[in-house]
């Protein structure tokens, strides 16, 4: 598992009781110039109450220090990891404990790892430019179309927030699997998941083992459906901006009482949210 620089967690924010770790999905290849920032989700496990799990979309228009109005995930091309967790903490006034982020070519592996999902979608989808094909119905999906389904938007009416969904989706899935006796107790795939996990994860300099414990067990937690997946709350999903970019626009009074709870360690009446 490879470290990338970030920010200092003791430099920020008054420290909110649990642990609140950032999870990016990118596909840098060790120069962040240029790189992308498709998957950002905010991963809390509070000391008493449900976990969450919140997807932050990539195109929230939100203030980059340094840089004005942008979409979140311009935080990252301009400054990796320490100005996104940056940005992140300033929007939602959420001090992060810990950053993991999940390459597309071991998230790919992993996915294979485990033997591949199954997704339902109510419509045949077909997306050029994500290179995803499904039938109506169920299907089970390997590395590649699991990729494309998490990465596809245009053909998605909900745009940005669906894809969203889909991420958290998939990485429920992908965990879920992942825990299954069938994938602990059987030696050659326990061995090709434990490489893709090594070969797909980077984490924070900053961030220590005592911080992945528990967000592993947020992650199992939300995953097993005892805990809460939820999307940042939104007041325009085909928002525009000063400079004609096509953005998410945040419900500020919402997303303001859900950080605020998070802030102060409760999670016990975030269900509100899940939408």
């Amino acid at each position: 598992m490879t470290s990338v620089p970030q920010l200092d967690p003791t430099a920020q924010l008054a420290k909110q009781p649990g642990t609140a770790v950032l999870l990016v999905g990118s596909d840098a290849r060790g120069d962040v110039e240029g790189a992308r920032a498709d998957t950002m989700m905010i991963l809390y496990k509070p000391t008493h109450g449900p976990s969450v799990l919140i997807s932050l979309p990539r195109d929230s228009y939100v203030d980059i220090p340094g840089y004005g109005m942008n979409k979140l995930n311009a935080a990252y091309s301009f400054g990796g990891a320490e100005l996104l967790e940056e940005t992140v903490e300033q929007a939602t006034g959420v001090q992060l404990d810990g950053y993991l982020e999940i390459g597309f070519d071991g998230f790919v592996d992993l996915v294979d790892a485990v033997g591949g999902i199954e997704v339902c979608v109510d419509d045949a989808v077909w997306d050029e430019l994500s290179g995803l094909d499904l039938p109506a119905g169920c299907s089970k999906i390997k590395g590649e179309m699991a990729l494309a389904y998490v990465r596809m938007r245009y053909a998605d009416p909900e745009g940005d927030i669906g894809r969203a969904k889909r991420q958290r989706e998939v990485i429920g899935k992908v965990v879920k699997k992942a825990a299954t006796p069938s994938t602990i107790l059987n030696p050659i795939k326990y061995w090709k998941t434990a490489m893709a996990v090594s070969k797909m994860l980077a984490k924070g300099d900053q961030t220590s083992i005592t911080t992945f414990v528990p967000a592993g067990l947020a992650l199992m937690s939300v995953s097993g459906g005892d805990g809460l997946s939820l999307v940042v709350p939104i007041s325009a999903a085909d928002g525009w901006s000063d400079d004609g970019q096509s953005v998410v626009i945040w419900d500020d009074a919402a997303a303001a009482e859900l950080f605020g709870e998070i802030a102060s360690g409760q999670t016990s009446d975030l269900d509100r949210f899940v939408g």
